[in-house]
């Protein structure tokens, strides 16, 4: 549960590791790191979120590389982060004394993080105080691979064997003898370390303390933009947060989660690298950060799917953060895996598959793009006008549908859904412009296919939509078609269906599977968790069909599933409620955002 003020508690790992509740997140817009409750840095990319990691102890605790920053004998901790910023502390207690870390991936002085800008110095500020007694602090910086340094510009040269493309320095306000040194500190003492890459600072000035307090001020610039007022406020405002540290600040676009390989379930193979950009991810974002104040996010998010779109030619449902393909799936055997799940893989092998949603996403985008005061170019309308074109056929074929499943393709159901999202969004930009094209029979063709949906795939024997339009199983996507407004929530056949995925879906306690295995098989071996957004999109619905107290308390229940910082995975074993997958999950975060804004909307009597 979110606290921000948690007590103390002891370090736990399992064969070496944290749990993932465990971890926190620090990010500048160019990338992120996870900071361990016991001091460690885990996992850092350099530079950017999609590059290879400088450290992936999260990934194989022996041979991955850390960096870390804490007391011997470490008896417990906590981590709290700074109010309303990205910046960490970590308070980590020893038989003799107690010491506080800060972590911040640094901002420049005076950033304005509505810009749609890079904001980010490359550099990691770690500054430790002892706030009691005396503690003997080890200082440990291990590439993956291993790395030297030699003294230069009153720091540390660090070279990585596996990254000789990457020009590291670490600074310091005491002397460093190497990688891994002990200081003896006694109370009031403090060790302040900077990492920088990209360049050297000789002439540059040493100040950990204005570079944290820099940060610190720039984040509560960005955070008074926000407008929310409903339940569980401080975890929807960490939630904003978090969604900003796995925003792309060049491009506009969002990660999907900073991490890769991290399984659902442990021992599994599902073990996907997530550091790319979805287009139903960016979607999702801008309904979410549109409606708490943050509309210069949500215009970039909009801006980027358009520039991907039209600079790719054709609609993939991925892409890297510069709108470039993403890279061929390969698994990397040096790394066992975090927990020993392996494989440990890079690049995404979905990036290819036919995902007929994203007709719907592109031109959905476009469509809020218009809304929010862009303008669409004759060559942008031509190739949306051919996207649409072609949604109006796509949905008869099969596909591997918004999971990703990687079996033979089906006629999914939501994927028809997303089509008719197409058809819709372009006869209603077309009629408002007055554009060129087949408007009317756009307009007719979304109309027929909603009547289709609402037809076709009604089980009667089961009183729910399939999964399939041919019929066959249910799965949790079906939630989201009033979302994307295919559908009115509070029609009889998607009150039914609501039913029928809340009971036949549950994992318990609030708690959904996107699909069960047996009704739905996707091509790969074992059962996985329960998807966090899902539970989140009943929400959603509840509130749409007028079941408000019982839709608040499905709502206290899974933002009470939060870690202690406020942050939350893609999937939760519901057995034990241990996070799985890769975290944190923006998708995980979208949900937290919008169900508040739709259950403050309905308790203030306004449509959601």
């Amino acid at each position: 549960m979110h606290d921000p003020d948690p007590p103390f508690r002891p370090v736990r790992r399992r064969e070496g590791y944290l749990p993932l509740e465990d971890l926190g997140l620090v990010g500048d817009g160019a990338t992120a790191a996870l900071v361990g409750l016991d001091g460690s840095i885990p996992w850092m990319c350099l530079p950017r979120f999609d590059a290879e990691p400088l450290f992936c102890g999260l990934l194989d605790q022996a041979r991955g590389g850390h960096f870390t920053l804490a007391p011997e004998n470490l008896v417990e901790a906590r981590q709290r982060y700074e109010p309303d910023t990205g910046v960490l502390t970590t308070e980590l207690r020893s038989p003799t004394g107690l010491v506080r870390v800060t972590d911040a991936l640094a901002l420049r002085s005076g950033a304005d993080l509505t810009d749609d800008a890079p904001a980010d110095r490359a550099e990691l500020v770690r500054s430790a105080v002892v706030l009691a007694g005396h503690v003997r602090l080890r200082a440990d910086l291990e590439p993956r691979g291993g790395g030297q340094a030699r003294a230069l510009f009153g720091g540390l040269e660090v070279r990585s064997s596996r990254r000789p493309d990457l020009r590291l320095h670490l600074r310091s306000n005491r002397p460093l003898g190497g990688l891994h040194s002990t200081h003896d500190l006694r109370q009031g003492d403090r060790l302040d370390l900077v990492l920088s890459w990209g360049r050297f600072h000789r002439h540059h000035r040493f100040d950990a303390d204005a570079m944290l307090q820099e940060t610190a001020d720039a984040w509560r610039r960005w955070m008074k933009h926000m407008d929310y007022g409903g339940p569980e406020e401080s975890l929807v405002r960490r939630a904003a947060i978090t969604l900003k540290m796995c925003d792309d600040w060049a491009s506009g676009s969002l990660v999907a989660a900073p991490t890769s390989s991290l399984p659902a379930p442990i021992g599994g193979i599902r073990n996907w690298d997530y550091r790319y950009a979805w287009i139903r991810d960016a979607a999702f974002a801008v309904f979410a950060l549109r409606r708490i104040g943050f509309r210069g996010e949500a215009d970039a998010f909009l801006g980027w799917v358009l520039d991907a779109f039209e600079y790719s030619r054709r609609p993939r449902i991925m892409y890297g953060l510069d709108g470039s393909p993403v890279p061929d799936e390969v698994e990397d055997g040096e790394l066992e895996g975090y927990l020993r799940s392996g494989p440990v893989r890079w690049g995404n092998g979905a990036a290819d598959q036919r995902q007929h949603d994203v007709y719907g996403e592109i031109l959905d985008c476009a469509d809020q793009w218009l809304l929010s005061g862009g303008e669409i170019q004759p060559a942008l309308w031509t190739s949306l006008a051919e996207l649409a074109e072609a949604a109006g056929q796509a949905w008869r074929q099969p596909d591997q549908g918004i999971w990703e499943v990687r079996s033979e393709g089906r006629a999914f159901t939501y994927s028809a859904g997303m089509c008719q999202v197409a058809l819709d969004r372009a006869a209603s930009i077309g009629e408002r412009l007055h554009l060129p094209g087949r408007i009317a029979e756009w307009r007719a063709s979304a109309d027929r296919l909603r009547r289709l949906i609402l037809e076709q795939s009604w089980d009667d024997d089961a009183q729910t939509l399939s999964t399939h339009l041919d019929g066959g199983g249910v799965d949790a996507s079906l939630l989201a078609l009033p979302l994307r407004q295919v559908v009115p929530v509070d029609h009889p056949r998607m009150v039914a269906t609501t039913t029928a995925v809340a009971e036949r879906l549950s994992a318990g306690n609030g708690l959904l599977h996107r699909y069960l295995q047996r009704e739905s098989p996707d091509g790969l071996a074992g059962d996985e968790g329960a998807f966090v957004l899902c539970s989140f999109w009943l929400v959603d619905n509840l509130i749409g069909q007028g079941r408000i107290d019982e839709a608040g308390e499905l709502y206290a229940s899974l933002c009470a599933r939060a870690s202690p910082l406020g942050l939350l995975s893609e999937q939760i074993d519901p057995s034990t409620g241990e996070f799985m997958g890769n975290f944190p999950q923006a998708f995980s975060h979208i949900g937290i955002i919008a169900s508040g804004v739709n259950l403050a909307r309905a308790k203030a009597g306004a449509q959601p």
